[in-house]
């Protein structure tokens, strides 16, 4: 975006996703719906936020719960229909919401009609070229064709059978075995996800979030991946030269962003987004590579999940990923929750915290000893509105505005996650962030989830009490989380009205405090444990934009001649 062009919509954007299984039952079958988004489009509209960002809805077998696509074209039947989501969308727009898709091009579902006929046409045959159908080695053939890794666990081949039972070939999946990897070589798979895209633009919606591009494109020949001692098997893919952050997937986005800006000039007036999912954990480098001109609008800067709660860390890494994104701020898409890490309430309130290390990736909290619930739901908030004052687009999971946390004590038999069974149980995987949302403190409706009473129990089960963090308990609540949410997206549109402005650092001589200014409003984050006073250095900057503590004293828009910050808080001033 030059200084020359418009200020597209997405630019600096606040996105809400849904996860659609999890959001709002309609008809009490225990499973969120498109009808159910459609009766809770006011509470979304009263967050404050541009768009809603839809997790997969298409057809699928449901196990990776929708990235294992079965049919790009339609509605899973559970959700809905094409005509309900064509409802969706319209009244959407009648509120002022835009409707962003998740897309899903690295793999699709073994269920997927030409996976299935991939596996009744035989070695050799043209439908196997779609995917990576590969011999395998040793006597044979009983050992996998490389040494590749799957982000779910184990290794990334399953072998197939013959029509007669013998072994057969072996297939790669990146993920699970359920998931088989395109093979983006072949024009076949091109031509489909253009008509994808086409498909679903046609529909009305404003552009698509891409689920997995780091590993969408192989090197030739499929080589060994060199060893990478002391990583996890996840940790492991991503640092696969040969199966992430590829050139050839380079050319598929080039092609892909080829097709938006072409759609885009044949329906003026239309304003697209395609945010990458670029997980590069200590690599932003990597990451910013996807949106080199002609490739992604955006590209989603997780870093801020995976940084311990010290100031020193946190500015390093808000300063990396600026500078490694110094062209445009508009390509910047900032998040601390989504459907695939622990959420940051539980994430911030573990013992190791604020330890001024490395993580390496977002982990499981039960996997790190006790939580403090209550410092990690105070940080959470602190953090909120430090992501909410950054250059850029921001990603708003449901139920972040309650201050949902993780839930960690799900039964083995409740948890769905194939990588906590592809791992025997090592990794807890995602499930305790994708609990049903509760709206209000009635149990016999489960929390609120479905519109009628006494329903079939929800997917994945509620906790206990779960209604405590109930949207209904909180709605004009002064000191609740879902009313910092809603003032923090209103306070974000008046003190960022540039939203290009850029991130001037204040030097403070404290250990604990991250300070900076955009345009005319300073920033401060207290990482300790105690309040500090306002550095002097922030001059005349004495009027209290909004806080994060529910204590704070201060009321908003008052000028202060002593202002504390408290103790994991985030302060928003301008001058006064």
């Amino acid at each position: 975006m030059t200084p020359n062009q418009p200020h597209p919509w997405w630019a600096d954007a606040a996105v809400y996703q849904i996860y659609v299984r999890s959001f709002a039952d309609a008809n009490g079958d225990g499973l969120g719906d498109l009808s159910g988004i459609i009766a809770k489009l006011d509470y979304v509209v009263s967050l404050g936020v541009d768009a809603i960002w839809l997790n997969p809805c298409y057809p699928s077998p449901q196990f990776d719960h929708g990235y294992d696509v079965s049919d790009y074209l339609e509605i899973e039947p559970d959700y809905g229909d094409l005509a309900t989501f064509d409802r969706l969308v319209t009244a959407a727009n009648e509120r002022g919401l835009r409707v962003v898709m998740d897309i899903v091009p690295n793999h699709c579902s073994s269920e997927h009609p030409w996976f299935r006929a991939a596996l009744d046409a035989g070695p050799g045959s043209a439908e196997r070229e779609r995917f990576y159908f590969r011999d395998g080695r040793g006597p044979n053939g009983d050992e996998p064709p490389n040494n590749w890794r799957s982000m779910f666990g184990g290794i990334a081949w399953t072998r197939t059978a013959t029509h007669d039972g013998a072994p057969g070939q072996w297939y790669l999946h990146s993920f699970a075995p359920q998931q088989p990897d395109w093979n983006w070589s072949h024009p076949d798979v091109v031509d489909h996800f253009d008509r994808v895209l086409r498909f679903w633009l046609d529909r009305g919606v404003d552009g698509f979030r891409v689920d997995a591009p780091t590993p969408v494109g192989k090197a030739p020949g499929l080589p060994d991946a060199p060893p990478t001692p002391g990583m996890t098997d996840a940790e492991a893919v991503g640092y696969n030269p040969y199966n992430t952050f590829r050139p050839e997937g380079h050319e598929v986005w080039r092609h892909w962003r080829a097709v938006i800006d072409g759609y885009e000039r044949d329906h003026p007036g239309r304003e697209l987004v395609m945010v990458a999912e670029t997980y590069a954990p200590k690599r932003p480098e990597l990451a910013a590579e996807y949106i080199r001109p002609g490739e992604f609008r955006q590209a989603f800067c997780f870093e801020l999940m995976s940084t311990p709660w010290a100031a020193p860390r946190l500015r390093r890494t808000i300063a990396e990923i600026v500078e490694t994104r110094v062209d445009v701020a508009s390509n910047t898409a900032w998040a601390m929750n989504n459907h695939d890490v622990a959420r940051a309430a539980t994430r911030l309130g573990r013992a190791d915290a604020a330890d001024d290390t490395d993580w390496v990736r977002p982990p499981i909290a039960a996997a790190h000893g006790e939580i403090d619930l209550a410092l990690g739901t105070r940080r959470a908030r602190a953090a909120l509105l430090l992501m909410l004052a950054l250059p850029g687009a921001v990603y708003l999971y449901q139920g972040e505005e309650l201050g949902l946390p993780e839930v960690l004590d799900l039964a083995p038999e409740a948890r769905q996650d194939p990588s906590f069974a592809r791992t025997n149980g090592a990794e807890l995987g995602r499930d305790g962030c994708r609990v049903p949302v509760p709206w209000t403190d009635d149990a016999a409706t489960s929390y609120g989830f479905s519109a009628v009473a006494s329903p079939t129990a929800p997917w994945m089960p509620q906790p206990a009490g779960w209604g405590r963090y109930a949207a209904s308990t909180q709605v004009d609540a002064d000191a609740s989380t879902l009313t910092l949410f809603q003032r923090a997206i209103a306070a974000r549109r008046d003190a960022f009205a540039q939203g290009d402005a850029p991130i001037d650092w204040l030097d403070v001589d404290d250990h604990d405090l991250v300070a900076f200014r955009r345009g005319d409003t300073v920033v401060v984050t207290n990482t300790g444990a105690s309040a500090r006073p306002l550095p002097a250095v922030l001059g005349r900057h004495r009027r209290v934009l909004i806080c994060s503590a529910p204590e704070h004293s201060i009321e908003r828009g008052a000028i202060a001649a002593q202002i504390d910050v408290p103790a994991n808080a985030t302060i928003w001033l301008t001058p006064g």
